[in-house]
């Protein structure tokens, strides 16, 4: 794997550096965000921190998601919830706090991976298989005003298409792919980012706001109370659809 690592903390660069090296990636670090622009497109792999001295972190992700689908995970110093909500947002796959364990973000690295780089041919675990039941015929589902292409991976609201983030769109299209279910939010954590320590974080209801704002649909994504989510019937007033 090629990564670029985005850290203008010399001593924190080495580090992270020399263990991404021990275990067989190359690395391209930079220091700045403009840098950091210039190469993502070569990158397998992004690590990001927030503190940069020319752009903020954050902004830098929000741009960095335009030109680059690669998975990419948020280290930084910043751990306050408003932080790390936005980071999730604006298309973090993970996001981990300094001062961290090393092997804990090589795990991390590993699994994000594993969710966001599959081998050719094998349907990605968070995703419907583009040639199974799920996307058979390749038709779209809607619910409401709103259509949900599994295969093409495209949301359209009155017609008109929404950029959802990766993740946002795999919780979609999981709850789409199966409209009559209720979901654990277990499950759902499981299958989409196939790992058990995220039960306990709040990413999943980040990613169901993010939606709901995003469509405009706030009842697209229905609550069920102490349980999980399913795919709901919105208007376009819909309240939260919770039960």
């Amino acid at each position: 794997m090629h990564a670029l690592l985005v850290e203008d903390d010399d001593r924190m660069a080495q580090a992270l550096g020399t263990a991404l090296a021990q275990r067989g990636h190359t690395v391209r670090r930079v220091g700045r965000a403009l840098d950091a622009l210039r190469h993502v497109r070569e990158a397998e792999f992004v690590l990001l921190d927030l503190g940069l001295p020319d752009l903020d972190g954050l902004e830098l992700l929000r741009r960095l998601r335009t030109v680059c689908d690669a998975p990419l995970i948020v280290v930084t110093a910043r751990c306050e919830e408003r932080d790390i909500v936005q980071g999730l947002r604006a298309g973090a796959d993970d996001y981990v706090v300094k001062p961290f364990r090393m092997a804990e973000l090589m795990a991390r690295i590993d699994s994000v991976r594993r969710r966001t780089d599959p081998h050719p041919g094998r349907p990605h675990p968070g995703r419907p298989d583009p040639g199974g039941p799920a996307a058979a015929g390749s038709r779209p589902v809607r619910a409401g005003d709103v259509e949900v292409d599994l295969a093409g991976r495209t949301v359209t609201v009155a017609g008109a298409e929404v950029r959802l983030t990766r993740r946002e769109f795999d919780v979609l299209a999981f709850l789409a792919a199966r409209p009559d279910e209720v979901h654990s939010r277990a499950v759902i954590l499981d299958r989409i980012w196939g790992d058990v320590f995220l039960a306990a974080s709040r990413s999943l209801d980040v990613h169901v706001a993010g939606i709901r704002a995003k469509t405009g649909r706030s009842g697209l994504v229905r609550t069920v109370r102490g349980f999980g989510y399913q795919l709901g019937l919105p208007g376009p007033d819909a309240g939260s659809g919770e039960r």
